[in-house]
């Protein structure tokens, strides 16, 4: 709900039109205030407030606003209660602020009901009433106040202090918007993007946004840049992004601020710049932005823009993790962890691991799992590291679906089931994950809770040998060696075998690939080692 209106309203029966003659006026003005004439008492009081025709004098246009209020003109209740609200030549005194515009309001005062209305909804200087706040809030809308009619249709939205009903807040917000106040747009433009109220229609949601943006409110300027970065409802516009965005940012836009940093960092629509995207993340970090916060935290730990500060990064992780930022918690977790920018801990990793676990988290997830699986900083439970490891499969996470194939493979582990083992592997096996490929071509391979396929136990052994996988490279050259699963081919096992044996997979490599080579002629073995780049025999 928007703050309270604070400037003070005018007199135009009583005030001059143009500068010129200001003093003179003053003292006319002076003389007739000084014979109790109300009307004047608040011009009086008027000009004060504002410097005109006299210097500013807040503790005088209270004085002179009191007498006009005391003798009872709704004008001068009203403008005594905005100086009571914001302390302006008096202390802040919300209590007061509410008598006077009560007073004001009951004499039909919209300005007054309007604020009567949002120190009820806040429970300012009164005990707060949403019924209340809807009362005086109607009063104030009836008369044509945009303002207490984009708040009407903001309680009807959301059901405080009345029965939630979309169509009517919908009509006030219309009735606010079409009088060009920005927060009523800027709400009825996300009513059409949502489709609460009225048919979502995004060319609407997008022309509400675009009137708000245009007189300068951040919100509608910070979604009309979304639609222009993501495209959505409207023609993709990497640099109408970047102009909304900007403007957003230049009034302390938070979201903005942090978005603009994203674009520095991806180079999208602007030259990549490290420093820039600092500059922005910084801007909303200080504001509390979590995401911005960890982002500002990944610069300072990778020293990108910044010279790399381990503690600084832990600083600003703890920011954003104590606000339930997942990604900021697991980050924290691998520096308590490893003891870089703060002490090391496991007790504390762990701590963080969890509750960014707990958020879905599928790193923090598949950590806790290993953690609980080797004993780090707990103790060992595999039924837990079976837990974890599960959360993180279910969602996606292949190292994970890897980890639970293993643990269903193991005849002495918490779950064994060779069935699930490769569902798991294959899951895995499916995102590109080597070891899981391997895997399942050996359980195709000996027919271990699959039947036994040569042809797919190959398969899966070429995915993973061509990632590098030593044992599934020398399971495809045995394959080629002897023809099973694959045609009888010397060249093709000599290559793989050969890498195999490059990549660590024993000295059977050697006895194997020796046997390929004595199948082969001079020249051929020569092409091969060459294509290999190994030297000359």
């Amino acid at each position: 709900m928007p703050t309270a209106r604070a400037a003070a309203s005018t007199d135009a029966a009583v005030l001059p039109a143009a500068a010129a003659g200001f003093t003179a006026e003053f003292l006319r003005v002076k003389a007739l205030a000084e014979r109790g004439v109300a009307n004047a008492q608040h011009s009086l009081g008027f000009m004060y407030f504002n410097g005109q025709g006299i210097g500013q004098d807040y503790a005088l246009a209270l004085d002179w606003y009191r007498q006009a209020a005391t003798a009872g003109l709704e004008h001068a209740q009203y403008n005594l209660g905005v100086m009571y609200q914001k302390g302006q030549g008096v202390a802040q005194d919300f209590p007061e602020a509410a008598r006077w515009y009560q007073l004001a309001a009951e004499q039909g005062y919209a300005a007054a009901q309007y604020n009567l209305g949002w120190l009820y909804a806040k429970g300012q200087g009164i005990a707060q009433d949403s019924e209340q706040a809807m009362r005086w809030f109607s009063k104030a809308a009836e008369q044509g106040d945009a303002g207490a009619q984009n708040n009407l249709g903001m309680m009807y939205d959301t059901g405080k202090g009345v029965p939630q009903d979309f169509k009517q807040a919908i009509a006030w917000y219309r009735k606010a918007a079409e009088q060009g106040y920005a927060r009523a747009q800027f709400n009825l433009g996300l009513r059409y993007d949502n489709g609460q109220g009225v048919p979502q229609d995004a060319g609407q949601a997008i022309a509400w946004f675009r009137k708000a943006a245009e007189q300068g409110y951040a919100p509608a300027q910070f979604n009309l840049a979304l639609r222009f970065d993501k495209g959505e409802g409207i023609a993709q516009d990497s640099q109408k992004a970047i102009l909304w965005y900007r403007r957003a940012a230049e009034q302390g836009h938070a979201s903005s601020q942090f978005n603009l940093g994203l674009i520095y960092d991806n180079g999208q629509g602007v030259p990549r710049d490290d420093a820039k995207a600092l500059a922005c993340y910084r801007k909303a970090a200080e504001q509390g932005h979590a995401a911005a916060q960890h982002n500002v935290g990944l610069r300072h730990q990778h020293g990108q823009g910044v010279a790399a500060d381990p503690a600084e990064a832990a600083r600003w992780y703890l920011m954003a993790a104590e606000q339930g930022f997942p990604a900021a918690q697991y980050h924290l977790a691998l520096l308590c962890e490893a003891g870089h920018g703060v002490a090391q801990d496991d007790g504390a990793a762990v701590a963080w691991l969890r509750r960014a676990a707990e958020q879905g988290h599928l790193r923090a997830q598949f950590d806790l799992g290993l953690r609980y699986e080797t004993a780090q900083g707990v103790a060992r439970d595999e039924r837990a590291a079976l837990a974890w490891f599960r959360r993180a499969a279910e969602q996606g996470y292949a190292a994970a679906q890897f980890k639970l194939g293993l643990l269903h493979d193991d005849d002495d582990g918490p779950a064994p089931d060779p069935l699930q083992a490769a569902a798991w592997y294959r899951q895995a096996a499916e995102q590109g994950h080597a070891q899981a490929q391997f895997a399942l071509g050996l359980r195709h391979d000996n027919g271990q809770g699959l039947a036994r396929d040569y042809a797919l136990a190959h398969d899966w052994y070429l995915q993973a040998a061509r990632q590098g996988h030593g044992r599934a490279q020398f399971n495809l050259g045995l394959m080629y060696l002897s023809g099973q699963g694959a045609p009888a081919d010397a060249g093709q096992a000599y290559l793989w075998l050969a890498m195999a044996e490059r990549n660590g997979a024993g000295p059977a490599a050697g006895k194997y690939l020796r046997q390929a080579a004595a199948r082969l002629d001079a020249g051929a073995l020569a092409l091969l080692r060459a294509r290999l780049a190994l030297p000359a025999e």
